[in-house]
């Protein structure tokens, strides 16, 4: 397991850091100031609370600039979901979990590893994909589906690892490990910082007892 100390020295962009706004053209295109604010402002905010005015006043942009790339919030918030998963998921989850572990049990674990440095931190957010989830209530919203799919994405990701691991009923073992993985997301949030360790405890269980294929 890799100490506490260790996961806070390493600060990957994806595991909570929003990029800041820019203030020049030279810093990129209208478009990527927009989506850069609204990654800042939906990550630590949520959707709701953060209207069209905060965003086109931190990104520096006008309303008509705004809405030439982006129709609509709905679709702001789409596009926000899109680099969420490329940073967090891809960028973080998947590759640090690949690069600090070697075997698929390991990796497994090493999920609970990187959230307990990821939960000390002062700018612990938590997980986007169930904060718009639940912000966005219709359940036949673009919104909330959207949420809907990225986790299930995450959820794919442990299934394959699982059944790399040999598990018998990869999905099934999947659907389990992902109610670990956002229950301690959730007790984070209520202030609980060792609850990716709790997770953990719990998942090294698992693994133990899962039958194999």
């Amino acid at each position: 397991m890799v100490k506490g100390q260790a996961a806070r020295r390493r600060r990957p962009a994806s595991a909570g850091r929003t990029a800041g706004p820019a203030r020049s053209e030279g810093d990129g295109t209208a478009r990527e100031r927009i989506l850069a604010s609204a990654y800042t402002l939906f990550s630590r905010h949520g959707i709701r609370k953060v209207g069209i005015e905060a965003i086109i006043s931190h990104s520096g942009v006008a309303r008509m600039t705004l809405y030439r790339n982006f129709a609509s919030k709905d679709d702001l918030v789409l596009a926000f979901l899109e680099r969420r998963e490329q940073r967090w998921t891809k960028e973080w989850l998947q590759s640090e979990t690949g690069r600090r572990a070697s075997t698929p049990q390991e990796q497994l674990l090493a999920i609970f590893d990187l959230f307990d440095g990821w939960f000390r931190r002062g700018d612990f957010e938590g997980c986007s994909f169930i904060n718009v989830l639940l912000e966005a209530s219709d359940p036949t919203s673009s919104v909330h589906k959207a949420s809907a799919r990225h986790l299930g994405r995450i959820r794919s990701f442990v299934e394959r690892l699982a059944k790399a691991a040999g598990i018998k009923r990869p999905a099934e073992f999947a659907h389990t490990w992902h109610i670990l993985m956002k229950g301690s997301i959730v007790a984070a949030r209520e202030g609980d910082r060792d609850a990716a360790r709790r997770a953990r405890a719990v998942g090294a269980l698992l693994l133990r007892t899962a039958p194999l294929a």
